[in-house]
C-alpha cells in the first residue's frame, strides 16, 4: 500500500493502513526510519499481507503499533541493522527476521525487540532463513513478549521452504547472540522449535525466564524440539527445553570476512 525507498531520517505517524492487496508498510534501502502510533488492519486469511517490511534499511525504531493481518506483523529482511521494535500488539503471523538468505544472497540483522504482546498469531518470534544462503544473523534480543494463544512462540528455522519441497543445501546463513529471555504467555501447538543447519550449527542461543504454558493439556504432548541448537538455559524454563546443547559445538567454525558484515 505505501513504500519508501532510498529515503533518509523519515517519520510516519498516526496513521492507519487498511486491506492492503499485499505489505502494507514497506521500507527499502532507508536509514534513519522513525515510525510510530499507527494502526495496520487486515484479514487474517490475507496472503503475504505483512504490516510492516523492512529490507536494506538500518536505524529503525518502531514503537506503538496495533496490527490485524494475514502475515508477518513485521517483518525484517536482508541488509538491515540497528533495528528496535517495542511497544507493538495484536494478531497475525508474528515478528519475523526473514526469510534470508535464498539465492544465496548474504544477509545480516541486528534486532531488538522488546514489550510486545500477541494474541492469536501463528508464530510469536521467528528467525527463518534459506539454506544455500551466507551471511550472518548476530546479536539478537527478544525481550519481555508476552503471548496467548500462540501456536508457536519461540522459533528457528533453517530450512524455510515456502513450496513442497527444496532442495538440500549444505551453506547455510550462520546464526550466532540469540537471547530470548521473558517470553511469558499460552501457545496451542510447541514452545519452542530450533531447526539449525547441520554444517552451521546455531549459537549462542540463550534462553532465560521462560515460561509458556499450553492452552490446554491436551497440547504438552507436542515438546520443544532442537536440532544442531548450542547455547545456554539461565533461570526458570518451562517448559524444560533439555534439547539445547549446553556450550559450543566440537567444530564450531569461525566466521570468515565473507561470512560477516
Amino acid at each position: 500500500a505505501l513504500r519508501f525507498y532510498g529515503s533518509f531520517n523519515m517519520t510516519v505517524i498516526g496513521i492507519t493502513i487498511q486491506n492492503s492487496p499485499l505489505c502494507h508498510l514497506k521500507f527499502d534501502y532507508c536509514m534513519g526510519v522513525l515510525v510510530h502510533d499507527i494502526t495496520i488492519s487486515s484479514p487474517g486469511d490475507g496472503p503475504n499481507t505483512d504490516g510492516i517490511h523492512l529490507q536494506n534499511s538500518r536505524d529503525v525504531l518502531i514503537h506503538s503499533y496495533s496490527f490485524s493481518c494475514g502475515d508477518d506483523s513485521i517483518s525484517i529482511q536482508k541488509g538491515c541493522s540497528n533495528i528496535l521494535i517495542h511497544n507493538v500488539n495484536g494478531p497475525g503471523h508474528g515478528i519475523s527476521i526473514g526469510s534470508l538468505g535464498r539465492y544465496n544472497t548474504k544477509a545480516c540483522v541486528n534486532i531488538t525487540v522488546r514489550d510486545v504482546i500477541m494474541h492469536n498469531t501463528m508464530n510469536g518470534v521467528r528467525i527463518k532463513t534459506w539454506q544455500g544462503g551466507s551471511g550472518s544473523v548476530q546479536g539478537v534480543l527478544f525481550s519481555n513478549i508476552q503471548v496467548f494463544e500462540v501456536q508457536l512462540p519461540i522459533m528457528i528455522d533453517q530450512f524455510y521452504c515456502d513450496k513442497t519441497t527444496c532442495k538440500n543445501q549444505t551453506s547455510a546463513v550462520a546464526l550466532s547472540g540469540i537471547t530470548y529471555e521473558r517470553i511469558r504467555g499460552t501457545y496451542t501447538v510447541k514452545a519452542a522449535h530450533f531447526a539449525c543447519s547441520d554444517s552451521l550449527p546455531c549459537v549462542g542461543v540463550t534462553l532465560n525466564a521462560i515460561e509458556l504454558k499450553p492452552q490446554q493439556e491436551i497440547y504438552r504432548m507436542s515438546d520443544p524440539f532442537c536440532w544442531q541448537t548450542f547455547g545456554e538455559l539461565s533461570t526458570h524454563i518451562v517448559p524444560p527445553i533439555n534439547c539445547l546443547q549446553i556450550g559450543k559445538p566440537l567444530n564450531n567454525r569461525i566466521l570468515s570476512d565473507h561470512d560477516t558484515c
